[in-house]
């Protein structure tokens, strides 16, 4: 009998059943397919070398502006899909190696929970004091008529050795939006739609607005707004029919999906009594417990973000808890970081959603085009802005569309963490020239005694 049982290998099952055995526990893992899970496979790292390729290829392109003569080459995508497939398979085989080196047994097939302390895996029965359930997300196909013969999922994608003329990509959500602006800057006639009326349409109205006009300077096509009506095969390509504002028939080489739902398929969910989302995800509270005792749910199965990162840090917060600890997850924390050019990431709550819940709100932003090392570098999209509550000063959220989003973000997280006031914020100050100093520069214009913008 195992103290933690995790079923899912993924970042949050890796994280959780290391950290299960680093607190003395007799600590398995079940995994139906590769250790890494999406994340590490076919989802964030493969998808962040084809970013950097884009961004190379984006940047060389402007070499000229700093008196460099450059000339940029075709795509070699098997060269691409070559570093691609090492990088994940170096991560993988730390990650293996790491389970081993704590003591966790690694058991290979498909589990499906029984209930309270109670597992079977390919029929074979486990038992264990503690059971956390990490499987991740699936695939959200849409259900459109013609859609299934012309689909071309990110995971293909990622493998192709040669690129479609055109691609529709259907959805507004990080994964179409990242797919979208990579194969935009690889030469390929992007057109993006979806039912919402924005990108990213559960972050900051402000923060859409920007990076929508950034992938439209990229040569992007966003028809947003839209419903995809249906597919059908025309002369080696195929037609797409959409409705909205106008209805509108595209021609495209293929059809690109990337939407993602909880995965508690086969899982025995239901049958063993745990409770679901209305999105489909195992409901949790914030200790990270299902309402089976002793069984714990953690990452993109309980819907949500859906972020490796957030399950990373469920799958601790789970496993310490299953072994005595009482740790609340912080979900307000969870950091959201979009890898496109400019990169885009927030914290917290947008302006729009913190005006939902009543509370007294303001605001403050910096734009990039007036950031010392923005203007060095050329990469003058963007800006960082900050919402608080004036009353005591506290940090509701902060929103950036800039280069360095991804890691400047960091910043606005640990201030938060530390219940750190906008005032504390403003009065830091960063090295120069750095695009962490816009991050300080946006709480002193939160406080309205801004030094490099004009008074208001």
């Amino acid at each position: 009998m195992y103290d933690v049982l995790v079923i899912g290998g993924g970042p949050g099952g890796y994280a959780a059943a290391i950290r299960a055995a680093q607190l003395g526990g007799r600590t398995a893992l079940v995994e139906a397919g590769l250790i890494g899970g999406a994340c590490v496979n076919f989802g964030c790292i493969p998808t962040k070398v084809w970013h950097r390729a884009a961004y190379l290829a984006h940047y060389l392109k402007t070499a000229s502006d700093f008196g460099l003569q450059a000339a940029l080459g075709r795509l070699d995508l098997n060269g691409l899909k070559a570093r691609k497939d090492g990088v994940s398979g170096d991560i993988r085989m730390g990650m293996e190696g790491l389970l081993k080196n704590n003591g966790v047994d690694v058991i290979a097939g498909r589990a499906r929970l029984e209930g309270p302390g109670r597992a079977a895996v390919d029929g074979r029965p486990l038992e264990a004091g503690k059971i956390i359930l990490a499987t991740g997300g699936t695939l959200a196909v849409p259900d459109v008529p013609g859609l299934e013969e012309a689909v071309l999922t990110t995971t293909q994608a990622l493998d192709l050795t040669s690129l479609p003329a055109s691609v529709l990509v259907w959805g507004a959500g990080p994964i179409e939006v990242e797919m979208a602006c990579c194969l935009a800057v690889f030469g390929v006639k992007v057109s993006l739609a979806a039912a919402d009326s924005r990108l990213l349409p559960r972050e900051d109205h402000d923060t859409s607005q920007r990076l929508a006009q950034a992938l439209r300077e990229l040569g992007l096509e966003l028809l947003l707004g839209y419903r995809l009506e249906s597919v059908t095969p025309a002369a080696g390509a195929f037609t797409a029919r959409l409705t909205g504002p106008e209805e509108k028939e595209l021609t495209v080489e293929r059809v690109l999906i990337g939407g993602r739902r909880p995965n508690p398929d086969g899982l025995g969910a239901r049958e063993a009594g745990l409770k679901l989302n209305p999105d489909g995800g195992v409901k949790v509270n914030e200790k990270l417990e299902t309402s089976v005792p002793g069984v714990y749910a953690i990452g993109d199965l309980t819907g949500g973000w859906m972020l490796s990162h957030a399950a990373t840090a469920m799958g601790i917060a789970a496993a310490e808890n299953a072994r005595g600890q009482n740790k609340k997850f912080p979900f307000h924390l969870v950091p959201r970081v979009v890898w496109t050019i400019p990169e885009a990431a927030a914290v917290g709550w947008s302006e729009e959603e913190a005006e939902k819940q009543g509370l007294e709100v303001e605001t403050g932003s910096f734009p990039y085009p007036i950031n010392g090392l923005a203007m060095c570098r050329g990469e003058l999209t963007g800006a960082v802005k900050v919402v608080f509550d004036p009353r005591q000063g506290e940090i509701l959220g902060v929103h950036i569309v800039g280069a360095g989003a991804t890691e400047l973000i960091g910043e606005a997280c640990l201030v938060m963490q530390l219940e750190g006031t906008v005032r504390e914020l403003a009065a830091g100050f960063r090295a120069h020239p750095t695009f962490s100093e816009s991050v300080v520069d946006a709480a002193r214009d939160a406080l309205g005694w801004a030094l490099y913008l004009p008074k208001r």
